[in-house]
């Protein structure tokens, strides 16, 4: 029997650490007074599929109920908690989950994420509590070298507003902002024959680097009261960031937003080391809105397959082999106790050698049963 393309089994080191993530992750929530929410694994496809949420049915793994919906395996953690908030009252803001989502354009198909939701918060109250649990979360971690990238939505969709786009020509320029095509991305804005709206998003393709760059933009946009805002916001976020310890902020101004619901500030996460992506995040208040509700909404998803892997090899504990025969199986059991801290297994065949640090053997003497290394 195979598995489907895609699928995979695991064991041993990786499985370990990633429950390692899980806990760290669990312990760090408490602390910081959330609460867990989980949601039902499968779900109705037109959740994610709506115009406020944007999700494209053939990423999802999906199957038909028998009343003729389409059902699928959930895609996105954050859009099935505020389906499940805005259906019942609550008094908590601070929400934390762990668990799978199942994509079918990503490697694996199924990925491990754990992540929080925060709702009805003030704006920079919510989005610093992401930053700062993110950094708590990997110092608890040991995870060192986390670069965060910040950017806002709301800049080029500003941007784009004052062009005369079709809503194709839109898609197609924010899927070549989103990859720095600067050429592509000067040559769709110029449709609209506004050339200098055109120069100034192809800009933004190189608007990326160190914290000090949104300086250069402040006084390019002193007399855009909307787009000053948003550097406003971003400055303010970032420095109270590093004002906790979080050295490395970087901005990326040509940030675009991957799903429509997102409004306001983004964030990501990288390992210094690898370039890998540990991270994401940011506002998005829009999407509650289909379910008829006005809120504030920001949250912060964390890979922790990504994580796993990361996580520093532990020193291994001695590995003490046992071996027994029916006869002595509750002596082998009784002295597991002495070996408080080590691996011990019992065993009633020699394991391979070179499997244990250490093998003890049982032998009766004078009508007593004692354990001798051999």
């Amino acid at each position: 029997m195979f598995l489907p393309e895609g699928s995979q089994d695991e064991m041993g080191t990786v499985v370990k650490n990633r429950a390692t993530v899980f806990e760290m992750f669990r312990r760090t929530a408490e602390k910081r007074n959330y609460t867990e929410i989980s949601t039902p694994l499968v779900e109705y496809a037109d959740t994610f599929t709506n115009e406020k949420v944007g999700m494209k049915l053939q990423n999802m793994l999906k199957w038909f109920d028998g009343r003729g919906q389409i059902e699928v395996l959930r895609p996105d953690w954050t859009t099935s908690i505020a389906r499940a908030l805005s259906q019942k009252p609550f008094r908590a803001c601070k929400w934390a989950y762990q668990g799978s989502v199942f994509r079918m354009d990503t490697p694996g198909l199924e990925s491990r994420q754990v992540g929080i939701e925060m709702v009805d918060l003030p704006e920079l109250l919510g989005e610093g509590e992401c930053l700062f649990f993110a950094h708590d979360f990997f110092n608890r971690l040991g995870v060192t070298g986390v670069m965060v990238e910040l950017g806002h939505a709301g800049i080029f969709e500003e941007l784009v507003a004052r062009l005369n786009l079709e809503d194709g020509q839109v898609d197609r320029l924010r899927g070549a902002m989103h990859d720095k095509r600067k050429d592509e991305v000067f040559e769709i804005a110029s449709l609209s024959g506004n050339a200098k709206i055109a120069a100034e998003l192809a800009g933004l393709v190189d608007a990326y680097g160190s914290f000090e760059m949104i300086r250069t933009f402040q006084e390019r946009w002193k007399t855009e009261p909307a787009l000053s805002d948003m550097l406003i916001h971003i400055e303010k976020l970032g420095k109270i960031c590093m004002a906790v310890g979080m050295e490395d902020i970087m901005i990326d101004l040509g940030r675009v937003k991957n799903l429509p619901y997102y409004t306001g500030i983004l964030f990501r996460g990288f390992l210094k080391q690898t370039g890998a992506s540990c991270f994401s995040g940011g506002r998005y208040d829009m999407l509650y809105e289909q379910f008829h509700r006005q809120t504030t909404a920001v949250g912060i998803a964390f890979d922790a397959d990504m994580l796993a892997e990361e996580l520093a090899q532990e020193e291994k504990p001695e590995k003490i082999c046992i071996i027994a025969g029916e006869e002595t199986l509750a002596e082998a059991e009784k002295l597991r106790a002495a070996y408080g801290g080590k691996i011990v297994d019992i065993r009633f065949a020699p394991p391979a050698e070179g499997e244990f640090n250490k093998v003890l053997k049982f032998k009766n003497v004078s009508g007593h049963w004692e354990a001798e290394e051999i």
